[in-house]
């Protein structure tokens, strides 16, 4: 692996700005950039789905061996990501959010010094996910350089994930051979992390109708529409139910003006759960207390939910986790299991055909200007990437030899 070229592409990728449905800038750097590697790059048909101005991007490398891999990570990022800046500093291990640790698993002293990459500006670093983007690229490179057996490579980088997964969802049905291994680079927790548990994801959307009303000279005539969306929320159970499930209400609008009894307000929110029947039954309630309070206010309210992903869950014995560890530990990282709270593009590239699970890349404070990561770090997720293919080849090596 080489650690400059490394930190060079993640540099060039976080520079190029690609907010959700903006990805063809970064597209437009991607594709020559494997085309060179020896990859067929093509691009689906998911941009009049999401609205992006690309395509889901599909890359394909035949292998020397038999077998298949594939690897994805996100071509948008959230905002602001117009001009940034990357800053290389060095930083007690004390300091961060997550101490280091060892291949043997232990804690750097809080005095060792890190180096970490960070946004140099009023801006995101865009870690999420062009860390990913750049440690799948450096693992490939650095296998074809070695020449080492590889099976069949799939590289799928998506659009709009930071829009609930939109690009991902809109993959051709049969966008992977069923059964290919997938590794989504896209979650914070030290590289090793493997997410063997993520929530299912579900959205309403509410309208609620009143009746409007002068608000100063016949109120009582009025039924307020931001009144019973109010007594809604405040009767949801919202926040942290329990270990597997959580609720929340993001987004209300409503009324004209001040002197005017609202007849109209819209409020969006979500649950989601570790386990689908608490998800559906989180839903259930929050529809109950919107429709109980648009009844006691006088009113009505249409609810739509849309399902917007399933829940991810891999026991620990299954032979794709395991391969994981085999392959971190040769990497020189520690893997353990984790669950999540957020989804990633793995969430729906199960219905795609892959078995598609997410791994920890080291990125810390994603969505703010404080974000950055390890170059420890990004390394690493290079070197796992070099190990997944080459364990996957070393199947493919036996069954021709059993054959």
């Amino acid at each position: 692996m080489n650690s400059e070229r490394l930190i060079d592409s993640f540099v060039t990728f976080a520079q190029i700005s690609s907010p959700s449905r903006h990805e063809g800038a970064m597209a437009r750097v991607l594709q020559p950039l494997l085309e060179e590697l020896g990859f067929t790059v093509r691009f689906d048909d998911s941009a009049a789905a999401t609205g992006s101005d690309t395509g889901n991007l599909i890359a394909h490398l035949p292998g020397t061996v038999p077998g298949r891999i594939a690897f994805s990570a996100h071509m948008d990022t959230v905002e602001p990501c117009e001009n940034i800046q990357v800053k290389r500093e060095m930083r007690p291990a004390g300091s961060l959010a997550q101490r280091p640790v060892d291949a043997a698993g232990n804690l750097f002293a809080e005095d060792d010094l890190v180096e970490v990459l960070c946004s140099a500006g009023n801006t995101i670093l865009s870690g999420d996910d062009k860390a990913g983007l750049a440690a799948i690229i450096e693992g490939v490179r650095t296998t074809l350089e070695k020449g080492t057996p590889r099976p069949d490579i799939q590289l799928v980088f998506t659009t709009c994930e930071e829009l609930s997964l939109l690009g991902a969802s809109a993959l051709p049905e049969d966008a992977f051979a069923p059964g290919t291994p997938c590794f989504v680079l896209d979650a914070n927790g030290r590289p090793g992390s493997i997410v063997t548990q993520a929530p299912c994801h579900l959205t309403f959307f509410a309208d609620f109708y009143g009746t409007a009303a002068h608000a100063g000279i016949e109120p009582e005539h009025g039924k307020s529409a931001i009144r019973m969306a109010a007594a809604a929320v405040d009767a949801m159970q919202l926040g942290r139910l329990n270990d597997h499930t959580t609720a929340n209400v993001g987004y209300i609008m409503g009324g004209c003006t001040v002197n005017v009894v609202p007849e109209h307000c819209e409020v969006r929110g979500e649950c989601r759960s570790l386990i689908r029947e608490e998800a559906l039954a989180q839903r259930d309630a929050m529809t109950a207390a919107m429709e109980k309070a648009a009844a006691d206010g006088g009113g009505t309210v249409e609810v739509r939910w849309e399902f917007s992903y399933p829940e991810v869950a891999y026991d620990a014995e299954d032979p794709l986790v395991i391969r994981i560890k085999d392959a971190a530990r040769l990497a020189g990282l520690v893997p353990r299991r984790v669950k999540t709270g957020g989804g990633a593009d793995a969430n729906v590239m199960g219905e795609k055909g892959a078995r598609a699970i997410t791994l920890g890349i080291g990125m810390t404070d994603i969505h703010s200007e404080e974000e950055y990561i390890a170059v420890r770090d990004i390394e690493g997720c290079a070197r796992l990437v070099q190990m997944l293919i080459a364990l996957y080849a070393r199947d493919g090596q036996k069954a021709v030899a059993a054959g």
